[in-house]
């Protein structure tokens, strides 16, 4: 069956895909503290920290909120009350200056990690597309189809963080993405910023499984606000392969993303620690793995005789005793229904092994051990 998305994209020279590792996205965000210099150290910060990109977010605070709207809500909300100026004067200040553009494009490039954004407007969608290789969405603006559809139709790759979105919404926005882009990332995301540890039971890793079950083989990710790695290291074993979190150099700064973001220890031991998970994941053959081929001789029993015993002798339960070591060839325990009555080709002496050549089988028995699991 095909689907209108594709399983595995690229990001200028990176493959996206289930069997690829987790491409780690480093949300700058705010924490520029609108200072360019600043913006261009945490690039160098975050890469070196083991990120893959490098994300801003280029709004214009009259652009994204409306100071009416959030001053008629009354007191400031959630992690918006923490802040000491209105909303709109710390979006203001939390603006990332698109005269920085090619600064940061140009760093960027010299740490040889990825430069991408969210634009929050038409005009920053038109500056920044001729500099990034892929979109991410702010889950805020998962309604928002018009700009959604204007970003899947420049071709990129385009990130879809559905935090605070019922699956309709999440459903609409797919569809609105895959009728003009195939390679899309749909990230499970939950929208508190407040960093307190009760946040964790709220971010429903489990809702990858049915964003899988939707839509089976598309690219999933998640955008995270947690503190620490816990929740990364879960929705990369159900299958994410692209993770966004927030990233500073220091959780005591004052500004709105700081407290919930990684620096760059925690972030490197989230890197570390996923890696490890990714090879420890694996494939899904069960088998004797190459680190287990002299344990399984050492840990293993098999059948090995109780008395010196010459050939031609038919051989009974008394004869045989389950020890380990197993060496290659040996009978393992569960022959020895198949092995009781059957006479020694070869004369044997007490503790030794026996082997699949002491025995007179059938060819074709000793080739189909299955057999012996059951006693056929």
């Amino acid at each position: 069956m095909s689907h209108p998305y594709n399983s595995e994209f690229m990001i200028a020279e990176r493959r996206i895909a289930t069997d690829e590792p987790t491409y780690f996205i480093a949300d700058i965000a705010a924490n520029h503290d609108g200072d360019l210099e600043r913006a261009k150290d945490l690039i160098w910060k975050c890469k070196e920290a083991g990120a893959d990109a490098a994300k801003f977010q280029h709004f214009k605070a009259e652009k994204i909120v409306s100071d009416y709207g959030f001053k008629n809500l009354g007191a400031q909300q959630s992690h918006q009350a923490k802040w000491k100026k209105s909303v709109v004067e710390t979006y203001r200040d939390a603006e990332c200056g698109r005269t920085w553009t090619e600064e940061l494009v140009k760093t960027a490039k010299e740490a040889n990690i990825h430069f991408f954004t969210s634009p929050y407007d038409d005009e920053a969608l038109k500056l920044m597309d001729p500099v990034v290789p892929a979109y991410k969405i702010g889950s805020g603006d998962i309604t928002w189809i018009k700009i959604v559809e204007k970003m899947a139709k420049l071709g990129k790759p385009v990130l879809l963080a559905t935090g605070a979105s019922s699956m309709t919404d999440v459903e609409r926005a797919v569809a609105a993405i895959t009728k003009h882009n195939p390679n899309i990332c749909v990230m499970q995301c939950n929208t508190n910023y407040t960093a307190l540890p009760e946040n964790f039971k709220y971010i429903q890793l489990n809702v990858l499984k049915a964003y899988a079950e939707k839509w089976p083989n598309m690219v999933l990710g998640l955008s995270d606000h947690t503190p620490g790695h816990s929740t990364v290291l879960g929705a990369v074993a159900l299958g994410a392969r692209m993770v966004e979190k927030h990233f500073t150099d220091d959780n005591d700064r004052e500004g709105p993303d700081h407290p919930f973001s990684m620096n760059p220890t925690t972030w490197r031991e989230m890197v570390d620690r996923t890696r490890e998970l990714e090879y420890a994941l694996g494939g899904t053959t069960k088998k004797v793995e190459g680190n287990e081929d002299q344990t399984v001789v050492l840990q293993r029993r098999c059948l090995r005789l109780t008395q010196n015993l010459p050939s031609g002798t038919v051989l009974t339960e008394a004869h045989l005793e389950a020890l380990r070591p197993c060496p290659e060839n040996a009978f393992e325990p569960y022959w020895e229904d198949m092995i009781i009555g059957k006479p020694l080709t070869t004369d044997k002496v007490a503790g030794d092994s026996l082997n699949k050549t002491d025995v007179d089988l059938p060819a074709e028995v000793l080739s189909n051990e299955s057999k012996a699991l059951v006693g056929v």
